[in-house]
């Protein structure tokens, strides 16, 4: 249930931040903006998913099937960036009067009644740090998906993303499938010819387009953490 955000109606209010299934992070993807896909990079393979609508979101995969994070660990979250729409929880950016607010979602499993987690305002009614850090990746977040849809607008333009299948052999002989994401199509970026390259560089397309190829490689230690765990 999202509300917005105000000092009297949530002056009690507490945010749970360590990072556990019990806190609602067993989801196997994210989505993420090219803006972040350079530290994105560094640990989570960068896929696109069909929105339902024609277009696609770019994804950072944690897990190989619903319900998997396969970085949660009996210590928090095993990696050292997290991405911007993961970070923000459980707040949210709503419209009021005509302006960007803040919204806190009250069925969030971080949000706290209690003594447990930090506190989302000062007894004087100031936010804490914690509020506006969020403040701040909310922003930086509203900026990344405003952007969003024409970096995905050009790679369809030319071409640029094909489905993908990635299986996985069990220690058993067995097979499991990813299905359903879309990855860039490097014959074709490879192929397009200098003015189509220099617009993409212009438009600071050409950098995140590199670090979500980069990226795949990281699902050999996915797909490694993967049986790791059904192993356990």
């Amino acid at each position: 249930m999202l509300q917005l955000l105000n000092n009297i109606q949530h002056k009690d209010l507490r945010v749970i931040t360590r990072r556990g299934a019990q806190w609602g992070d067993d989801f196997m993807s994210a989505p993420v903006t090219p803006d972040e896909f350079r530290k994105v990079q560094a640990h989570y393979p960068i896929v696109f998913q069909p929105d339902g609508s024609g277009g696609f979101v770019p994804v950072a995969l944690f897990g190989l099937q619903e319900g998997q994070n396969l970085f949660l660990t009996g210590d928090g979250w095993d990696a050292d960036y997290l991405p911007l729409s993961v970070q923000r929880l459980p707040f949210s950016i709503g419209v009021a009067e005509d302006e960007l607010r803040m919204m806190v979602d009250l069925s969030s499993k971080r949000i706290s009644q209690g003594a447990e987690g930090e506190a989302i305002f000062l007894p004087q009614g100031g936010t804490t740090d914690l509020t506006e850090h969020a403040n701040s990746v909310l922003r930086a977040l509203h900026e990344g998906l405003q952007a969003t849809p024409d970096f995905i607008q050009t790679l369809r333009a030319h071409d640029l993303l094909e489905s993908f299948v990635l299986d996985v052999e069990r220690p058993d002989g067995s097979h499991g499938q990813l299905l359903g994401f879309y990855v860039i199509h490097e014959e074709r970026l490879a192929a397009l010819d200098a003015d189509v390259v220099g617009m993409l560089h212009q438009a600071d397309y050409l950098q995140p387009i590199y670090m979500a190829i980069a990226s795949l490689s990281n699902f050999t230690a996915l797909i490694k953490r993967h049986l790791a765990r059904e192993a356990a």
